[in-house]
């Protein structure tokens, strides 16, 4: 069966969207002890409940995030969240998809890629802003970061990403979570939604230049981001224990990876990061807004410089007080 979309607005028992590559790695090398099931080391259990007081917090922060959305009078948006907790690798976004209002009558909603676990298997899927917040391992703080497009790439990009063929056609068969940009062998999350950008923007006839006489949409993705400066940074694993550890989570696979990176305990993974970066270089008229929040306020940052850890404000920055 290919892969397909899952219909919008519906809600998945058992989907992993929060996990990256580096996320499992991490989780192997530090031994945490997670419920196993399916073999999956419990990465696809349900969420573990929250409490009203912290499903609260993170609903009004939700509403910030969407009227942060609505002012900017745009219809499509790169937004990225927070979850597991990876800054030993220096890491603080680990998934990232697009915000889509296309029409100003329908709340906004996030389509990206989720692994669902009860089918083994990758899929699109439409989420509310509330719901994608809400796959966070730490309820009590959290970030989000959303880019705003010059027009022109902007309707390139909702056109491509509201066209269920195209984005089907980018979704490949087989998910891993620390997925090689550059190979078609497995996808990720955040890789699903570069190679949709390219299709957006690279010119027509650009796929002659993929090396194949017939290349695939997802080949042509990956040679115009390739040619067009998209170099996702090298994760460091730190130990050839942590490389030993990535043959063994569940999710994860190094047989797509240059030997040469493995050999320099590296690995290039597309992370929320990688597309910021890009659109950054590559769009002198993008805009970013940060939103961070804690047990006490809700900050939110316009700028490309990043909020620093714990959640302060800055002298130009929003400060949202949140009731105890």
């Amino acid at each position: 069966m290919p892969p397909a979309a899952l219909p919008a607005g519906a809600r998945p028992r058992q989907a992993l969207a929060r996990w990256t590559g580096i996320a499992a790695i991490g989780l192997a090398a530090l031994g945490v002890d997670t419920p196993a099931r399916a073999g999956t080391w419990g990465l696809c259990d349900a969420p573990a409940p929250i409490s009203a007081t912290d499903q609260d917090r993170m609903l009004r922060f939700a509403a910030v995030v969407k009227q942060v959305l609505d002012a900017s009078g745009q219809r499509v948006a790169l937004i990225s969240r927070s979850g597991l907790d990876l800054s030993r690798f220096g890491v603080r976004y680990s998934h990232a998809g697009l915000a889509l209002r296309p029409d100003a009558a329908k709340p906004w909603s996030v389509r990206q890629l989720y692994y669902t676990c009860d089918e083994s298997r990758p899929r699109l899927f439409d989420q509310g802003i509330p719901g994608f917040l809400m796959g966070r391992d730490d309820p009590s703080q959290g970030y989000v970061s959303i880019v705003l497009l010059p027009a022109p790439q902007s309707d390139a990009l909702e056109r491509t990403a509201l066209d269920q063929r195209t984005a089907l056609e980018l979704l490949a068969a087989d998910y891993s979570a620390n997925a090689y940009p550059f190979s078609t062998r497995y996808q990720n999350c955040n890789q699903w939604v570069a190679e949709l950008m390219a299709s957006a923007w690279a010119p027509a006839g650009s796929a002659d230049r993929a090396g194949s006489t017939q290349p695939s949409p997802r080949e042509r993705a990956q040679a115009w981001l390739r040619s067009e400066g998209f170099r996702p940074e090298p994760i460091g694993l730190g130990s050839h224990g942590v490389l030993f550890a990535a043959h063994f989570a569940p999710l994860v696979h190094v047989d797509d990876h240059p030997r040469d990176d493995l050999y320099a305990l590296q690995m290039r993974v597309s992370l929320p990061t990688s597309l910021e970066t890009f659109v950054h270089g590559r769009l002198p008229g993008a805009e970013r807004i940060e939103l961070c929040h804690d047990r006490r306020k809700i900050v939110v940052r316009r700028g490309w410089q990043a909020l620093g850890p714990g959640c302060e404000a800055g002298p130009q920055d929003d400060s949202i007080p949140l009731d105890p």
